[in-house]
C-alpha cells in the first residue's frame, strides 16, 4: 500500500512539473489576430446571413442572421482594437485568446 501511495504522489509531482504552454501565443500572434479582426470583421455579416437562409425559416433566418453578423462583427473590431493595442502585454494570461470564452473562432473565416 504505502509503494502506491509513493508512487502515486511521485506521479502526481512528475505531471505537475510537466506542464506545458499548448495554448499560449506570443505579441506576434495576438497582433495578428488583433489586426485581422479588424480588417475582416465584416465577414461575420454575409456568413451569418448564408447560415440564416439554411434555417427552417429562412426568412427568420436572414433577420436573425444579419442581428448575430452585425453583432459579432462589432465584437470583432473591438477586441481586434483591444488585441493591437496591447499586443505587447501579455494578457490575457499568455497571450491567449479572448475568443476561446465566447466559443468562437480565433477569425471569422474559421
Amino acid at each position: 500500500m504505502r509503494h502506491a501511495t509513493v508512487g502515486g504522489v511521485a506521479f502526481a509531482i512528475i505531471m505537475g512539473l510537466n506542464h506545458s504552454t499548448a495554448f499560449a501565443q506570443d505579441p506576434i500572434h495576438k497582433i495578428g489576430r488583433g489586426v485581422g479582426n479588424m480588417l475582416t470583421c465584416w465577414i461575420e455579416v454575409p456568413k451569418n446571413l448564408h447560415l440564416g437562409t439554411q434555417e427552417e425559416n429562412p426568412l427568420l433566418g436572414v433577420g436573425w442572421g444579419l442581428v448575430k453578423g452585425s453583432g459579432l462583427a462589432a465584437t470583432r473590431l473591438v477586441v481586434g482594437a483591444y488585441e493591437t493595442l496591447t499586443f505587447p502585454i501579455p494578457i490575457p494570461k499568455d497571450y491567449a485568446s479572448p475568443y476561446e470564452g465566447m466559443e468562437l473562432a480565433d477569425f471569422a473565416w474559421e
